[in-house]
């Protein structure tokens, strides 16, 4: 099941929420810094065991102060206009982020707009992938079961209610 909804992806009572994260893990604006701030110290403490993450990979830390029991990271490419492989890495946050919730048995899970903020991957482009690659996943798997994607802004919202015709 997908579902779409405008929040705050940090107050989400899921198995996991995405940190859309830098490659460094240690926090950053944006989602990557609300997540930080909501957590508390101890997911900066984790993270800077985990040596970094690549572009389109993703790790896995406790959820620390959180609601949701883990926090899923993965970096997104930063937007240089299409021509730099930039649909497969976004392509494989979602999907690297999905296996690891497969592999932990993660039942829900809830995925921010990756790499549409200060990254600047075009948000329609951006959804396009978001909702292509998870449903591509979901139909040859059943973990997780509920798919969460929690935007923030309107303008994303609007995109996504369009693109999934909810």
């Amino acid at each position: 099941m997908i579902r779409l909804i405008q929040t705050d992806i940090t107050q989400l009572k899921v198995d996991a929420i995405v940190n859309a994260a830098n490659s460094s893990l240690l926090g950053g604006g944006g989602v990557d810094g609300a997540i930080h701030r909501a957590a508390g110290p101890e997911l900066l403490k984790e993270c800077r065991n985990l040596n970094g993450c690549p572009t389109g990979e993703a790790k896995i830390t406790k959820g620390y102060n959180l609601p949701s029991r883990f926090v899923i990271h993965t970096v997104g490419p930063v937007w240089h206009g299409g021509n730099d492989n930039e649909d497969v890495l976004l392509a494989n946050c979602y999907y690297n982020s999905l296996l690891l919730a497969q592999k932990h048995n993660l039942w829900s899970i809830a995925f921010p707009n990756i790499s549409t903020g200060v990254y600047g991957y075009p948000k329609s482009l951006a959804a396009d992938i978001a909702i292509n690659t998870v449903r591509h996943f979901l139909e040859s798997s059943k973990v997780p079961n509920e798919l969460i994607f929690a935007v923030f802004d309107l303008e994303n919202f609007r995109i996504y209610e369009e693109k999934l015709n909810v």
